[in-house]
């Protein structure tokens, strides 16, 4: 019972701030210097929990603001932050709950399956291609067998091709936005296409 109440008083704690206080952050954030660097990671870490603010918005200011090597390492740094602990939490205080959740949608059940076959494979490529939504596969994730250090290995290495993508294309927006969409653009669709290709199967998720 503690944990749960620890661990709903932690979400609560992140979501409120990230939402009251986004406008804020954003512009903290823009005027660049430690404490900005600080206030984007927070951001980051509190957008795993809640779509406060697109990702793909706060990893391409990143990218605009401190430049294409230091934007890279401060979004990764606060997604695998709240992506570590997003997945404690699922695991040790909510995890009835999200087990209640999971079992309502058969086609997540079965992707849940793999994990514990392959946990680093199939963690890496839900990472690579974003079929199931970020939030959802980390829950899956933290129900499964999967060790924590594997998850977060997998995690890291999966979302740096999406993180230089974004932050490459946020760093070049002001020059020229022509190319920053292009990159963007090309990216996604390289997605979808694998997507459709090799993984049909895994867009056809029954609704509850």
């Amino acid at each position: 019972m503690l944990k749960k109440v620890i661990g709903i008083l932690v979400i609560i704690a992140i979501i409120s701030v990230g939402f009251f206080q986004k406008e804020a952050w954003l512009d903290a954030i823009k005027t660049g210097g430690m404490f900005s660097v600080l206030f984007s990671m927070l951001l980051i870490a509190a957008d795993v929990f809640f779509p406060i603010v697109p990702f793909a918005l706060i990893a391409a200011l990143n990218g605009a603001v401190f430049g294409t090597a230091n934007g890279i390492w401060i979004t990764l740094t606060g997604s695998m932050l709240g992506t570590i602990l997003l997945f404690f939490l699922a695991r040790y205080s909510f995890r009835d709950w999200a087990r209640k959740k999971v079992q309502a949608y058969p086609a997540i059940q079965s992707y849940e399956a793999s994990f514990n076959k392959n946990a680093f494979t199939a963690v890496l490529l839900g990472r690579l291609i974003p079929v199931i939504p970020s939030l959802i596969m980390n829950v899956i994730c933290s129900l499964s067998q999967v060790r924590w250090h594997v998850f977060f290995f997998a995690s890291l290495i999966g979302k740096i091709p999406n993180i230089i993508v974004v932050t490459i294309a946020g760093a070049n927006f002001t020059s020229n936005k022509l190319l920053s969409i292009s990159i963007y653009g090309t990216y996604i669709l390289i997605i979808m296409v694998v997507i459709y290709k090799k993984f049909p199967h895994l867009l056809k998720v029954p609704k509850k």
